[in-house]
């Protein structure tokens, strides 16, 4: 049986307003709330529309709203700027959103411990316009940096094209302060870099996708800014010489690449039609885009000069290099615009975000590339190919109706996840479960480890209603 929430009385949304003020409650304007019933999910099958948008300013009045929630039972749903790509922002019981875009101060600045405190609303790209001044940088650096929450990053432990060689959000996040499902004010670690008194409760709640607490302040450990960068764009006559070629580079002599970015020919040709650019991709199967960055140019050039070395040695047939931030930002400028590029092109599609061991990468390829002539179905790749996490993107057939396109997407997203799985990875490597994967958890993970995170989820949050109907089913 569905679990069942108190609907959104004119009472409750009384009480609402009488904590975060009146202008800060939105209720029964379905054209105000329509924009926080959905995420970047292009499907609107996973939209829900909201029954009360609250936008709350302090922890106080965020625990306040928990408090009411438990005392009412109504559903809460925390949110950010909205830029997810699996629902976890979406309020699938309806009931209350909550959102953080009020929450955008930065709290500290701490140039001699190299931390940042900061309020979850503060827009990621942000950090290192305040920081870089003083030779520093904020290393865990998500694609869509320019438009989404720093609290966001950490509730998805958000990746990037720099997790090769810096990791991902969570190895950055050395302190928080948290409200609880029960509406109390939880403080974990601090600048500390090193800390083992206890669970570590800071990563249990990175990457927990709002479902274990609602973050309302994050400090964040800074890295000194490298001196100097290159970007290599590798060409490549087919996806399979590309993809193949990456296992290499990790093992190059010595050399840990920042990036490497894997792109088929198809998406860079959305990409550059998306963004009216023009690169010399008409002979390329695929592309290689890779960065090396460092203390002193002499290191990047070496570097960069072994990595292309061993592209051109591995079937590329041209390698193009980018040594100054106008040309850098123009590659990277289609890299991370594929993705609109896409939705643009066709809406009836599904951004996957597998994750296989790097070595397996070939393989997985191989895979798809199968899985797309047995469907005769159009499946792009692109994504962080350094760390295994690969965007496979099925785009229905034009030739296929709508109950068709669902049926067979079906189909092939059960044979992606099937051989992600046997090659040991896993269904998501940064855009999280949210509701659009959480059916596929319950099918492809051990009854062992959901048992686990069903077991903590009821202890923290009891009446479940944090974020209901994210990541597996509680029971």
């Amino acid at each position: 049986m569905a679990r069942t929430y108190a609907p959104i009385t004119a009472e409750i949304v009384a009480e609402l307003r009488a904590i975060v003020g009146d202008k800060y409650v939105i209720f029964g304007d379905d054209e105000r709330l329509e924009p926080f019933s959905h995420d970047e999910v292009a499907d609107p099958a996973y939209a829900t529309m909201p029954e009360c948008v609250v936008r709350p300013e302090t922890a106080e009045q965020i625990a306040a709203v928990m408090k009411l929630a438990n005392a009412r039972g109504f559903a809460v749903t925390p949110r950010g700027a909205g830029s997810g790509l699996s629902g976890g922002a979406v309020p699938a019981f309806k009931g209350v959103v909550l959102a953080t875009d009020r929450l955008n101060r930065v709290i500290d600045y701490d140039r001699d411990n190299m931390t940042i405190t900061l309020e979850p609303g503060v827009v990621t790209n942000e950090v290192n316009g305040i920081v870089a001044k003083d030779g520093l940088f904020y290393a865990g650096y998500p694609m869509s940096m320019e438009t989404c929450y720093i609290g966001g990053n950490v509730a998805e432990n958000a990746g990037g094209g720099k997790a090769v060689k810096y990791g991902v959000t969570g190895r950055y996040v050395i302190g928080l302060e948290v409200v609880t499902p029960q509406g109390e004010i939880l403080n974990l670690g601090g600048k500390l870099l090193k800390d083992v008194a206890g669970y570590n409760l800071i990563s249990l709640m990175t990457g927990s996708e709002g479902t274990l607490g609602i973050f309302t302040k994050i400090t964040l450990r800074l890295m000194p800014l490298p001196r100097a960068a290159v970007d290599l764009l590798a060409l490549f006559p087919t996806t399979t010489e590309a993809i193949a070629a990456v296992p290499k580079l990790m093992m190059v002599g010595g050399v840990i690449p920042t990036a490497i970015e894997f792109m088929d020919k198809t998406s860079v040709k959305a990409a550059c039609a998306y963004l009216n650019e023009s690169i010399p991709y008409e002979k390329a199967g695929a592309m290689l885009l890779i960065t090396c960055d460092g203390a002193s140019e002499q290191q990047v050039e070496t570097e960069y000069e072994a990595i292309g070395e061993l592209c051109l040695k591995h079937g590329a047939f041209e390698v193009y290099v980018a040594d100054n931030a106008t040309t850098s930002e123009r590659i990277w400028r289609i890299r991370r615009n594929i993705p609109e590029a896409f939705k643009v092109q066709s809406p009836k599609q599904s951004v996957e975000d597998i994750v296989v061991p790097s070595a397996s990468i070939p393989r997985m390829v191989e895979g798809i590339e199968a899985i797309m002539a047995k469907y005769d179905v159009s499946i792009p790749c692109y994504g962080h190919a350094g760390d295994g996490n690969l965007h496979a993107t099925p785009v229905a057939n034009p030739k296929w109706s709508d109950a068709e396109w669902k049926a067979k997407l079906k189909e092939i997203l059960a044979e992606i996840y099937v051989l992600t799985r046997a090659l040991g990875g896993s269904i998501s490597g940064e855009h999280g479960i949210g509701h659009k994967r959480r059916a596929v958890m319950e099918r492809y993970y051990d009854p062992v480890f959901l048992e686990a995170m069903r077991a903590i989820k009821k202890a923290l949050d009891p009446n479940l209603v944090l974020n209901p109907g994210k990541i597996f089913d509680v029971g």
